[in-house]
């Protein structure tokens, strides 16, 4: 990174990172404890989904009580395990794109129903990296790129350039 500073900020000059939920930007160099986020954020949100599958449990217990049928009890049963599938498999695209912001509020109801998928998609992807990182990571380095592309300066000047003949 670069030693520039804006002035009377303190902050240095050009792009600055996103942070990340959990993580804040110790992912740039995975420093501040980085390791020991990834540990908990995993094992917290594998914890998380276990809470929510014995819920769930309780839910179909008591469907079971209330004696709905057979039908209503697998449709249930069905919902919640696509919605799982869904919301674990759009979780998992959203660590490496940027999802469309229509379509997010157009899946929140199931986002909602198949939480479980996607708290499992969190823990898998904490194991390997900060969920999202990869995603940070490249848009970061680009505007940094950009950045420097922009603000490097030429030496001379061009149209003081001499004609070769």
């Amino acid at each position: 990174m670069s030693d520039e500073t804006n002035t009377g900020t303190g902050t240095p000059a050009g792009p600055q990172p996103e942070p990340l939920r959990f993580f804040g930007t110790t992912w740039i160099d995975h420093d501040g404890g980085y390791t020991g986020r990834r540990i908990g954020v995993a094992a917290g949100s594998l914890a998380t989904a276990v809470a929510a599958c014995f819920v769930l449990r309780f839910a179909y217990q008591g469907l079971a009580i209330a004696d709905v049928g057979t039908p209503v009890t697998l449709m249930v049963v069905v919902m919640f395990a696509v919605c799982s599938a869904l919301a674990f498999r759009h979780t998992w695209d959203a660590f490496t794109k940027r999802p469309d912001p229509d379509r997010q509020a157009s899946l929140r109801g199931l986002l909602a129903i198949g939480f479980i998928g996607s708290l499992l998609a969190y823990s898998l992807r904490s194991l390997t990296e900060a969920p999202g990182e990869k995603l940070h990571r490249e848009e970061y380095e680009a505007a940094r790129d950009q950045y420097t592309r922009r603000t490097t300066r030429r030496t001379g000047n061009p149209s003081r350039k001499r004609n070769h003949r």
